[in-house]
């Protein structure tokens, strides 16, 4: 399969996750040496979820981190372009969540249908950034929150040098043992390194129409939790 490119083609990049989606999960696990799972738990406290309440996960794909948002008793909607990973979390058969196909940039969902919306590493392959951010401030109810877990940039200089050199070299290296399509595994490297700092995604939030943009650092920087809330 030819590797998606930066400029993200959304037939390719949904091609390219429905490759990688039987073992997607595990490859997470190993690359991030763990820290997914913590990463996952620290966005649902970020989005304190109250029992009833009705939260869409963007970029759900095979919908573990729908399942860890259900367990606040929320009704989670898990959404994702890629069949091939909704095919594997719907195998799971994850309680409190429904799946459904759809596109970052023409959500299914009409205006202010949910108290609380979330995108976990998932921004970085939507092809218009901005757009997919109105997106989501369309489906959020006035006063409704955000919350973006996304890869960022750590912030002390000697670690951040150690991180990139980690992103660009061992984790393809790693991927080729555990991954069932090595090469995604250098777009996402790629596209990681692209991605704007944590000021530059708070002030895409902000132009997005968001309103008391915020983040926080996890991990030294290497992911940054970013919130906001759509104005009443």
């Amino acid at each position: 399969m030819t590797r998606a490119t930066l400029e993200k083609d959304p037939a390719e990049v949904a091609a390219m996750f429905d490759e990688v989606a039987a073992r997607y999960d595990l490859t997470n696990t190993v690359l991030s040496l763990g820290q997914d799972r913590g990463w996952r738990r620290a966005a649902t406290a970020a989005l304190d979820l109250k029992p009833g309440e009705r939260v869409l996960d963007l970029a759900a794909g095979t919908a573990v981190s729908s399942a860890e948002l259900a367990r606040s008793g929320a009704d989670v909607v898990a959404c994702d372009f890629s069949l091939g990973m909704l095919g594997v979390g719907r195998r799971a058969a994850y309680e409190g969540v429904e799946l459904v196909a759809g596109d970052a940039l023409h959500l299914p969902f009409a205006d202010a249908s949910f108290d609380a919306v979330t995108i976990s590493f998932g921004l970085r392959n939507v092809q218009d950034t901005e757009g997919g951010l109105r997106e989501l401030l369309r489906v959020t109810r006035p006063g409704g929150r955000l919350v973006v877990c996304e890869f960022s940039s750590p912030t002390w200089k000697p670690f951040r040098t150690a991180y990139l050199e980690y992103l660009m070299k061992a984790l393809p290296a790693v991927a080729t043992k555990v991954s069932s399509d090595p090469a995604a595994y250098t777009y996402l490297a790629e596209s990681i390194r692209a991605w704007p700092d944590q000021p530059g995604l708070a002030a895409a939030l902000a132009r997005s129409g968001w309103a008391s943009v915020a983040w926080r650092d996890l991990t030294g920087g290497i992911v940054a939790l970013h919130r906001g809330t759509r104005p009443a």
